[in-house]
């Protein structure tokens, strides 16, 4: 396909006249072809406008409908595998393979709504029939099913051009609940943006839907993005990327004269306690796992580990010698943007003033024009406990080994935790039964517990919680991630005495759609008696 450079207002493309935006590729420092250009204060109103005027539509559209809309979507990916592998690549440096299978799963993400909303089961139908003869007072007809909240804005992140963006988890899960999207794409993937844009506006046209179900918006710097979450007829905002921006789009979403949720996934540290039973049993291995982990995507990923609890124990040398080693020798990596490098340099060389530094790659002659050295710190816990900025996220390959002298530390540290994605114990199974306390504060410090393995890699599944307490996410309640991420789009409405002509399909006494309801508090998917 030819890139064009323009935004997607439903149907049309946008003008090319607002602020200029260029790709760049930063292993080369390349600028890429073509220049973008933001979308200006007309074009963010038709798009929301269109997507208001889509919502009643697309909100009645039957599951059958939208699953066969989403898969559609999904086959067109597909079949731009390679060509959409290429272009992030050449606009994030990411490796080829890592890419191709990001395609992957952002269709297979696509086809999991499908699946969920095709059976249907997933609107949690709830049934209390009229109990007319009931004293002191009868009792009405009780009908309640989850409904869309209305036109979704979404922010994709730098480091996943794909899973997490234009077609990602956020947009698919908002569709499939029935809320038409408007993406403010991410500038860092503006070309791989457009043509996950052009297949999905394809997609819309193809299934006979309002074209205000999706639009695309280019923007240079937060005027758009702005305009796009303060404007009254969006519903909610989901957003993936830096505690800054997400904290100052919470703001934005809550200073509203109708204050709106706003989903945002943020900073996670990820932490990783290391449990005596593991270094016992090889601590090379945990060494190993640990740098491969942290220097996953360069350290790019929101589930990296950027603090690990460490025991004194006689296999702590050499654990930490073979770790320092890996590091070492590690070459230098390529981080998705300029500012993200400059960031992480200025980040690790705070750092050192606060923590010492253990080990760091060797910086070479051939660097990329977007470089990261991978860097190990370490710390006491009493240190780390003294002075909060320890515990900030880093994104690049770095991590930070904080020594504990006992048992009694993990708790400590634990309790001093804020809110994370992910938390991860490695040891024996004697060690999970002898800290049950630890894993008792864990459980209210993070989404997703670990044991024995590590955070990096986020299974798209129905049990996957990718969520946290706050700062890794705005609420801890939700996932981004697997299909439950569907509930953060769709609010319950009740329906009382309603002609059973006049309910939805999911709430009709002869449950029509075969689904599964909660009638008098039971399971059922049979029609309810006459």
């Amino acid at each position: 396909m030819t890139l064009t450079g323009r935004s997607f207002i439903g149907s049309r493309r946008g003008a090319a006249g607002g602020a200029p935006i260029h790709g760049m590729n930063p292993a080369s420092g390349q600028q890429l072809d073509p220049m973008y250009f933001s979308a200006s204060p007309a074009e963010v109103e038709e798009a929301v406008n269109l997507a208001a005027q889509a919502f009643p539509v697309y909100a009645a559209t039957s599951g059958k409908a939208k699953a066969a809309f989403l898969r559609s979507i999904a086959s067109a990916l597909d079949a731009m595998q390679q060509q959409l592998a290429e272009r992030a690549h050449l606009e994030t440096a990411l490796p080829m393979p890592r890419l191709l299978g990001e395609v992957t799963r952002t269709t297979g993400q696509l086809r999991v709504f499908a699946s969920l909303v095709e059976e249907g089961s997933w609107v949690d139908a709830r049934i209390d029939p009229p109990l007319p003869d009931r004293k002191p007072l009868p009792r009405p007809d009780l009908r309640s099913m989850l409904r869309p909240l209305g036109p979704v804005v979404v922010f994709g992140p730098s480091n996943f051009p794909l899973a997490f963006s234009v077609a990602g988890t956020d947009t698919a899960s908002a569709l499939a609940a029935g809320c038409p999207v408007i993406v403010k794409a991410h500038s860092a993937h503006p070309g791989t943006s457009e043509m996950v844009a052009e297949a999905m506006q394809k997609a819309v046209a193809e299934a006979g839907l309002p074209e205000g179900v999706f639009s695309l918006i280019y923007d240079a710097g937060i005027e758009a993005g702005a305009a796009l979450v303060r404007h009254p007829l969006v519903q909610a905002v989901a957003f993936t990327g830096s505690l800054g921006a997400g904290r100052a789009l919470m703001d934005m979403t809550a200073a509203r004269s109708h204050p709106i949720p706003c989903f945002a996934e943020m900073a996670s540290c990820n932490p990783v306690f290391i449990l005596p039973g593991a270094l016992a049993k090889d601590a090379e291995s945990v060494a190993q796992g640990l740098f491969n982990s942290f220097t996953l995507g360069a350290g790019q990923m929101c589930t990296k580990p950027g603090i690990v609890l460490l025991p004194e124990q006689k296999e702590t040398p050499a654990f930490s010698a073979r770790l320092a080693e890996l590091v070492t020798q590690a070459q230098p990596f390529t981080l998705l943007t300029a500012g993200i490098a400059r960031a992480y340099a200025s980040a690790t060389s705070e750092r050192g003033k606060h923590a010492a530094l253990a080990a760091k790659a060797s910086a070479t002659e051939a660097a990329p024009a977007c470089p990261a050295n991978a860097q190990v710190f370490t710390t006491t816990l009493n240190e780390f406990l003294r002075q909060p900025e320890l515990s900030e996220e880093i994104f690049g390959p770095d991590t930070l080994l904080v020594h504990c002298d006992s048992p009694d530390e993990y708790l400590r540290a634990a309790k001093a935790l804020d809110g994370h994605l992910t938390a991860t114990v490695l040891g024996s199974e004697e060690d999970l039964a002898a800290h049950r306390e630890l894993i008792a504060v864990l459980e209210q410090k993070a989404g997703r517990l670990i044991f024995n393995g590590f955070p990096t890699g986020v299974e798209v599944a129905h049990a996957m919680v990718h969520g946290g307490p706050y700062p890794s996410t705005s609420d801890s309640r939700y996932t981004s991630v697997g299909s439950a991420a569907i509930y953060r789009f769709a609010r319950p409405v009740c329906f009382q005495n309603f002609p059973d002509a006049q309910l939805p399909e999911e709430l009709k006494a002869a449950n029509p759609l075969g689904i599964s309801r909660l009638v008098e508090g039971a399971r059922s998917r049979e029609p309810l008696a006459r």
